[in-house]
């Protein structure tokens, strides 16, 4: 079994910044490949950014390239989102997912294991 336990939302003001954490715990979390999505009310759960087990592969949804920037530190089993020019339409609950096999990195239904998820709000 996996952990995922994420902090680090909040409310900003557009233009601003936010750093989200995902600790994972459990198995050898080093090896599982992390995504991060959201989901506002009534929508679905959107793919936002991934990483590969090591490191060396990162993806991410159109709505976010360059402005957020997904990283991992394997020897604190944790991944990082860094948000930068934050706009209310990122307004929305921040969830990671893990795991060890996955064939498409946006795909949701390829993670087995997910985190309560995290608030962020941008007002404008």
């Amino acid at each position: 079994q996996v952990q995922l336990v994420e902090s680090g939302g909040g409310l900003v003001q557009a233009g601003g910044s936010l750093r989200l954490s995902c600790a994972a715990s459990g198995r050898t979390v080093s090896t599982y490949a992390i995504g991060w999505f959201r989901q506002t009310p009534g929508k679905e759960r959107d793919f936002v950014a991934a990483i590969s087990w090591s490191g060396g592969s990162t993806y991410y949804a159109d709505s976010v390239k360059g402005r957020f920037t997904i990283s991992r530190d394997n020897a604190k089993n944790t991944v990082y989102l860094q948000m930068n020019s934050l706009k209310p339409e990122d307004t929305a609950v921040y969830y990671c997912a893990a795991d060890i096999q996955i064939r498409s990195m946006a795909i949701k239904s390829e993670y087995d294991y997910w985190g309560q998820g995290t608030q962020v709000t941008v007002s404008s």
